[in-house]
């Protein structure tokens, strides 16, 4: 078992990894009050087949069963219709303020329905149980949540922390590879921008975790989750230090709107989103030749990544629009080093196009 802890302004939560956790459910949400609070779970009907019941034998003889709500799965249900239809169902309900909301599910579940608590009656305390190695490693941790609109991802939402993050590695058990792959990207970009000896272990393990290996993932969670606890805590709103998680999102990002979120799962195109980043920073000669080519090796050996359709210029106009730029500025995150990664602000229109060209080279050449 390890507690993470979590600073920010706000207050502080703690991050529990441990496996075998959802049999001990109820005991862990006991701390937040469940007694006396009426509880509500947001999640999908496929994960509520797969595990409603350690679930709900967590819960004591006698207590209340918690109300569920239902979201279908997929990422063009995380939109304000489905946050409306949701919130008229807390209504109905008859949830109030002092109510608990649970997100159980991976990171389309986690986002909305963290986004639904902090607006319901102007904020209600939530807990994420995530279920998918992508959600327990990054969107559960830090407090970022919110929909998708059609002209881009996350582009409504709020900063609402989470009053704890449970998380059980053996969850993962049926997540299929595909996602757990997907969700790798994500550990190896925390490995890149903050601990090289993380980056060093994720080579010499990667075979462990693609098993799923419980112990090798759960040291993989509690270490990437430490990386991004630290830096939500050193900068809770990305007005800094926060700003280095984005490393591969702004073109992972423009990937996902040119596909229209059908081809590539989210790590997937936050990959090939590294990719760019990485080949824009070895031809500033930022980034050393011998560590852009580990980098590569690595989000390559956790893929096969997949092809995808779309033009240099296409992605380079989506990524104009991305909501980290500011003003007349482009802000970009690019590796410097295995373990240390800037943000700048001067990457150009034109070396920005050629490093988007030379990824989708990349793309043509993969057998995915």
């Amino acid at each position: 078992m390890s507690n993470i802890p979590v600073h920010v302004a706000g207050g502080k939560y703690v991050v529990r990894v441990e496996p075998s956790l959802l049999p001990k459910l109820y005991r862990q949400l006991r701390p937040l009050g469940l007694a006396k609070r009426k509880l509500f779970v947001v999640t999908t009907p496929e994960i509520w087949a797969l595990w409603h019941k350690p679930f709900l034998a967590s819960f004591p003889k006698g207590k209340d069963a918690p109300c569920i709500l239902f979201l279908p799965s997929g990422e063009r249900y995380k939109r304000l219709s489905a946050l409306e239809k949701l919130a008229d169902e807390l209504v109905q309900a008859q949830a109030r303020r002092d109510s608990l909301l649970l997100a159980f599910g991976g990171g389309v579940v986690g986002d909305l329905a963290g986004f639904l608590a902090a607006i319901y009656m102007r904020g209600i305390p939530y807990v994420q149980v995530p279920t998918t190695y992508l959600a327990q490693i990054d969107s559960s941790v830090g407090g970022k949540t919110g929909v998708n609109l059609r002209t881009g991802k996350n582009l409504i939402g709020s900063f609402h922390h989470p009053a704890t993050v449970l998380t059980d590695p053996k969850l993962l058990a049926t997540l299929p590879l595909r996602e757990l792959r997907s969700g790798i990207m994500e550990s190896i970009k925390a490995a890149v921008l903050g601990d090289a000896r993380f980056f060093a272990w994720l080579e010499k393990n990667a075979d462990a975790m693609l098993r799923g290996d419980v112990d090798a993932l759960a040291y993989a969670i509690r270490v990437s989750v430490g990386i991004k606890a630290r830096i939500v805590s050193a900068d809770e709103y990305e007005s800094g230090q926060r700003m280095l998680l984005n490393l591969g999102h702004t073109v992972g990002h423009a990937i996902e709107a040119a596909t229209q979120y059908r081809a590539l799962r989210h790590g997937e195109a936050i990959a090939w989103g590294m990719i760019a980043a990485v080949r824009l920073a070895a031809a500033r000669a930022a980034l050393p030749a011998n560590d852009a080519a580990r980098i590569e090796r690595l989000i390559h050996h956790f893929g096969p990544l997949p092809r995808f359709s779309a033009t240099a210029q296409r992605l380079l106009d989506l990524t104009s629009a991305d909501k980290k730029n500011r003003s007349d500025t482009r802000n970009f995150v690019l590796p410097v080093k295995i373990g240390k990664a800037i943000v700048t602000s001067d990457v150009t229109t034109q070396e920005l196009h050629r490093a988007i060209q030379s990824m989708m080279q990349a793309v043509r050449e993969t057998g995915a």
